[in-house]
């Protein structure tokens, strides 16, 4: 079969290796869509890793299942997360699955960017879902993503009363608007550099885009609540920059969530008395579990995301390098899916 193996962020390479052989507990997928994170275009991430056959965000059919499988057949469509929980340790118990030493060594083999992945045991059993006859491919390959935001949000504790302020108007800060919206955000502010995504925004249900370009972010965002600012702010990006902008936009008694990590080296500086005194929190959110992939097949079912209204680029497998390039430019494009045969 032909993988994609990432040796750089713009050093990909085609190579064929065998199709896995199906273990005991196991299934193996043909793979029909996988998307283009934005974590698969962030160089100095992906650099550490590589090389790698990239891709975690896959949907696809069952084309043979091990012994003991009884759950799944060959023919499912299905989604399946590239990490899985044991669902019976100290952070499982709390819900804080990616925290979970079984999450983090679990791994679809080998990579969804495959004609075809390995669906290990733990995985199968922890959070692949068999898609509704109704979704496509590649809507399903919107779980994932959509399941990040869904955890986002839950972490920040948004309510129906608050205003939201959304930094970074990638796939991820466009899933965020539309959840936003959906959960009943008294009024979703947004920004980004980059026009159409400031516009796509609006489409998806943003009461107020903001052009960075125009002046400083934080005036704008206290101009347009009154000097209150926002309950809630989601930092897109993993600079400092965007970090510290994120803080400055916070309501008192507001949660600032890091949605994407920064480097190793870099370092956030906050003001002890400022975070005391108006009580902000600041609540990371890395990567997403099963009760947010479930949360997110739900919304994809009820329509609140979907392929027509966030993804605005396929290609096909063979078209790969451009598909990347187009996802590393991260211009009027939203989220990038490569379709297989």
């Amino acid at each position: 079969m032909k993988v994609a193996r990432l040796y750089d962020s713009m050093d990909i390479r085609f190579e064929e290796e065998p199709i896995p052989t199906v273990g005991p507990g196991e299934a193996l997928v043909r793979t029909r869509a996988c998307g283009i994170c934005s974590g698969d275009v962030m160089g100095w991430y992906m650099k550490k890793k590589a090389p790698l056959v990239f891709g975690h965000e896959p949907a696809g059919e069952i084309v043979a299942v091990g012994a003991g499988v009884k759950d799944f057949q060959p023919g499912d469509r299905v989604f399946v997360h590239h990490h899985a929980p044991c669902l019976t340790c100290r952070s499982c118990q709390h819900g804080e699955f990616v925290q979970c030493a079984t999450w983090r060594a679990t791994r679809i083999v080998p990579g969804g960017m495959a004609e075809y992945f390995l669906v290990p045991q733990e995985n199968l059993a922890g959070d692949t879902l068999r898609l509704p006859e109704a979704l496509s491919f590649t809507d399903g390959s919107l779980i994932e993503p959509t399941a990040c935001a869904v955890k986002s949000l839950r972490r920040s504790r948004l309510t129906a009363r608050e205003r939201i302020f959304i930094i970074g108007l990638g796939i991820m800060g466009q899933l965020h608007v539309a959840l936003a919206r959906h959960l009943g955000a008294e009024q979703i502010m947004a920004t980004d550099f980059v026009a159409y995504r400031r516009d796509k925004a609006l489409q998806l249900g943003a009461d107020i885009v903001i052009d960075p370009a125009l002046g400083a972010v934080e005036d704008a965002v206290h101009d347009h609540t009154n000097g209150e600012m926002a309950e809630v702010v989601i930092v897109g990006p993993g600079s400092v920059e965007a970090m510290e902008l994120g803080l400055r936009c916070a309501a008192r008694g507001g949660t600032v969530v890091l949605f994407t990590t920064g480097t190793p080296e870099a370092i956030l500086s906050v003001s002890p008395y400022h975070l005391y005194f108006n009580e902000i929190s600041i609540v990371p959110s890395y990567s997403c579990g099963p009760n947010d992939t479930r949360e997110a097949l739900r919304f994809i079912q009820n329509g609140v995301v979907t392929s027509e209204k966030f993804i605005t680029h396929r290609f096909p497998f063979a078209a790969l390098h451009e598909a990347y390039r187009n996802a590393a430019a991260a211009q009027d494009s939203i989220k990038t899916v490569v379709e297989f045969a």
